[in-house]
């Protein structure tokens, strides 16, 4: 069952030369007769055939911070989820704020990514003539954080804020959550409960206002210089009035995601995930998850992404204000999102759309996202009758945990091909087989 630009359907896909060849509808419940006779023929048996899932918004912790993951063994957990194509963050050790640095990144990743690949620059208060270096066709975008964040990946400068929505030749992707606000908010709770505060004030610090009072601003200045700005990981439903749904996405110059821990989780989980959901922006109310799957239908929010962010398990047992945001989720992304197309509440043909079209579109990312012949064979072949249990021991992230641990899940990623190999089957990998480097452009 074929799911792509809005249909679902029987048929058939031929991959030749790690290119879809052919795209063949069934007819009457028929398979046409394949002329050519040298084609391998694998029975998908009923399961759904969809395009590689593109996360746009990834951390694989290489370099420099690869006791939390790297990108060879998340990007193994990442073909495990039908995720083939990921967009790397740039806060690494070193920090990936110059070209010979995000070259660096490209190097490594072509000898250890089982998925394709692309890295952000991340912008600082003084790297502009770095930022303005950047290729459109070889470099998905401009990190900016505007909001805390790790030392000099901050960008707090009103004056190189200005000039980096002025001058960047590529998108600009924005953390957006005003650091003031939190730092005020951090210390009025600090004062009342001293420094071992539980985790569910998370979302009262890192609070709606501190998000949009950030997000506002840079949607302000994305809109007074026409700038193509992308804002990650919407967490209120307050920020939801910022964004455009009666334009087509190839139409919008603002865009936005949402990842897929702030349409599953909520602020009653705090108690018993504690920190294994405190993430940045923060998990918040029902009220605002909620708003959140809403836009994901009427189009207000874009893409859904994960912002897969390892930590070990000693650095998350921490103190609430010792212990790092952030969590792994590339593996089970797709298979939350078939959770919630078996509650009835999205259809299959949405979730391609937000997974796996609309990044392809946002991003201008060449021949990748959909089921098209002279499209790259990025293909995820999902059961949605096959139901498991996450623990440790099919946990595929170096980190070796997930929030989801004890969760029934009740469909399955079976097999994920990268460019028309058959990269993962059924648990077993062909690790012999690397991804590409993204290539961007109309």
């Amino acid at each position: 069952m074929i799911v792509n630009e809005g249909q679902v359907f029987e048929g058939q896909v031929l991959i030749k030369e790690g290119k879809i060849e052919k795209v063949i509808r069934n007819k009457n419940g028929k398979q046409p007769e394949i002329k050519e006779k040298t084609y391998k023929t694998l029975d998908l048996n009923g399961n759904f055939l969809l395009p590689g899932v593109i996360d746009d918004q990834v951390h694989f912790r290489d370099p420099g911070l690869t006791t939390k993951g790297d990108i060879y063994t998340e990007s193994k957990a990442a073909v495990a989820g039908g995720v083939t194509s990921f967009m790397d963050m740039p806060n690494t050790q070193p920090l990936t704020t110059t070209q010979a640095l995000l070259e660096e990144k490209f190097a490594m990743a072509s000898k250890k990514s089982l998925a394709n690949y692309s890295f952000y620059l991340g912008a600082t208060n003084d790297n502009l003539e770095e930022i303005k270096k950047l290729d459109p066709a070889k470099v998905c975008g401009v990190k900016v954080f505007m909001g805390s964040s790790t030392g000099k990946l901050l960008v707090d400068n009103p004056q190189s804020l200005e000039a980096i929505f002025a001058e960047s030749p590529v998108l600009i992707a924005a953390h957006c959550e005003d650091d003031g606000i939190i730092r005020q908010n951090a210390e009025l709770y600090r004062s009342r409960y001293g420094e071992n505060i539980a985790v569910h004030f998370h979302p009262k610090i890192r609070s709606e206002e501190a998000c949009y009072q950030s997000s506002s601003k840079a949607v302000e200045l994305a809109h007074k210089y026409n700038s193509r700005f992308h804002l990650l990981h919407v967490s209120t439903a307050k920020e939801l009035s910022l964004f455009d749904n009666k334009s087509s996405l190839q139409q919008k110059r603002i865009t936005a995601e949402v990842c897929v821990h702030h349409l599953w989780f909520n602020e009653s989980d705090y108690p018993n995930k504690g920190n294994l959901i405190k993430w940045n922006p923060s998990i918040k109310s029902e009220i605002d998850r909620s708003a959140l799957f809403k836009a994901v239908l009427d189009d207000r929010l874009d893409v859904i992404a994960t912002d897969h962010a390892p930590h070990t398990l000693d650095e998350k047992a921490q103190t609430y204000f010792n212990a790092p945001s952030g969590a792994p989720m590339v593996q089970h992304s797709l298979l939350l999102m078939m959770e919630f197309f078996h509650q009835g509440v999205i259809s299959m043909e949405k979730i391609v759309e937000k997974m796996c079209h609309n990044p392809a579109i946002l991003f201008k990312i060449k021949k990748r996202g959909y089921i098209r012949e002279g499209y790259w064979a990025d293909l995820v072949v999902v059961d949605p009758r096959s139901s498991w249990k996450v623990n440790k021991s099919n946990i595929l992230y170096k980190c070796g945990w997930s929030p989801l641990e004890g969760s029934t899940l009740r469909s399955e990623v079976a097999q994920t091909f990268v460019n028309g190999k058959l990269v993962y089957d059924y648990g077993t990998f062909k690790e012999e087989y690397k991804g590409q480097r993204l290539v961007f452009g109309k």
